[in-house]
């Protein structure tokens, strides 16, 4: 069982004893403790919160727990229901709440589950504010309300309509070109609330030929939920045998974009952002950010067109400060996650959708061949098991020790430069583990820079 408190919210396995799993007990404690955060913020004792989930089998009863404390508490709850993490964002905005909650463990198994946190703009909060949470929770300094001043509740089924027309509406977002393509697209929503939300999206898009693969939101996830190629023969298989021109892939709950192109052969996750980016960067130029762990091709086509590029610590709610603070028209994740100001502040999915068909119907090229106009970089992707009671900090300052003599940065675990690669090592925020990322110009390479860098830290733990 594993219980993880952090910035990016409150992450753990369902079950086990209180403390060490996402058990009743501490879903009920952190939710009060966000409440009374959300009360010190807003200046109101009965503060407006937004509560959704993805289709996780966890889910509806950590719902009812949720919305019944956040009611105990004297807050007054949204319940959107099924839903995706962007229109849960933009809901909060919408409803003109004071915060938001959403219930998803992203990319982890289905036996994991995760309270994550919004402020009143619909963004992550803060590490500051991440804290203060975890700290009233700590105290356990939380009343509960009394009968008279217990919170109502309401249900609302029309947010994704919401978030729809709202991708819609942008400038960027040519439905009328998206039509005339005729693509046919196959959809992969790992048996989440994608199943809902990315063909509805579609079909508003002018996408008629739309092919559903594990779109039942069961929470029965059909196979490992992030998005990775070694996740995603069942799709590349379907898309050469049935003349697909795309195939689109989501995590469950719909912030993760990966794409497969008309021959089966992956688009790449890191790629993503890239091609929406040149799409953006045609029409709307402006600086760009993604996390340190992100190819180094989107800095080179940033460049080219011109603009500025700049790279934040990983997470999303770190990506969202720089591309706030230099004023980024479009930024993200290199893990499929696209971030469009012009609509929110979010990692969000279908937004990426809807740019990406924008840009493959204006190119008129097959997906196979817009990827092959970008820079080429390989992702060697790695992680290092933690055992508990292990400190990850002296190891990062012997690997910085030994790697001094090269450009490096600090500002998330380390990376390092070497002349034609990188290689950047961070505890994750989510689970309790190294990650080991490595970039080079040929995928032999990546895996040999990481194969290097992995056995030293094994080396150094031993």
């Amino acid at each position: 069982m594993t219980l993880i408190r952090s910035i990016s919210g409150i992450r753990g396995t369902i079950g086990g004893k209180s403390g060490e799993g996402l058990t009743p007990i501490d879903t009920i404690k952190y939710t009060a403790a966000f409440c009374v955060f959300i009360s010190e913020k807003s200046g109101k004792s009965a503060p407006h919160i937004v509560l959704g989930r993805d289709a996780r089998i966890s889910g509806p009863a950590l719902t009812h727990l949720v919305k019944s404390t956040l009611q105990f508490m004297g807050a007054d709850v949204t319940d959107i229901g099924l839903t995706t993490t962007p229109t849960l964002e933009m809901a909060v905005t919408a409803l003109k709440a004071d915060g938001g909650i959403i219930l998803t463990a992203s990319h982890n198994p289905k036996e994991w589950n995760a309270l994550k946190l919004l402020n009143e703009k619909g963004e992550f909060i803060s590490a500051a504010d991440g804290a203060r949470v975890l700290a009233i929770a700590e105290e356990e300094s939380f009343e509960f309300a009394s009968i008279e001043k217990m919170g109502k509740c309401e249900t609302r089924e029309d947010l994704l309509d919401h978030h729809i027309q709202k991708i819609l509406a942008l400038q960027l977002v040519d439905v009328e070109a998206i039509a005339r393509r005729n693509f046919r697209v196959a959809v992969d929503a790992v048996n989440s609330s994608g199943g809902i939300a990315i063909p509805k999206l579609l079909k508003a898009l002018g996408v008629t030929e739309i092919y559903c693969l594990h779109c039942e939101p069961s929470g029965q996830f059909a196979h490992n939920p992030e998005p990775l190629p070694q996740h995603l023969s069942e799709i590349s298989s379907f898309i050469r045998s049935h003349s697909m021109d795309l195939g689109i892939v989501v995590d469950p709950d719909v912030d993760r974009l990966a794409l497969v192109c008309e021959d089966g052969n992956m688009f790449g996750e890191e790629y993503t952002l890239v091609a929406v980016a040149d799409y953006v960067l045609r029409h709307q130029g402006g600086p760009t950010v993604s996390n340190l762990s992100s190819t180094r091709a989107l800095k080179l086509i940033t460049e080219k067109a011109g603009y500025t590029y700049q790279a934040a610590a990983v997470g999303e709610v770190n990506v969202v400060e720089k591309m706030k603070e230099i004023g980024a028209v479009i930024g993200g994740e290199g893990n499929g996650g696209v971030i469009y100001p012009t609509l929110h502040y979010g990692r969000d999915a279908l937004v990426g959708i809807a740019l990406f068909l924008s840009h493959l119907a204006h190119t008129g090229l097959k997906a196979s061949e817009l990827r092959n106009t970008y820079p080429n970089f390989f992702i060697s992707k790695n992680k290092i098991d933690l055992k508990p009671g292990i400190d990850i900090q002296p190891i990062i300052e012997e690997m910085t020790r030994r790697y001094k003599h090269l450009p490096h940065t600090l500002i998330d675990g380390l990376k390092i430069e070497f002349e034609d690669e990188w290689v950047h090592l961070r505890p994750s925020n989510t689970e309790p583990i190294i990650r080991v990322y490595a970039e080079s110009t040929t995928e032999e390479k990546a895996k040999a820079l990481a194969s290097r860098v992995v056995n030293e830290i094994y080396a150094l733990m031993e």
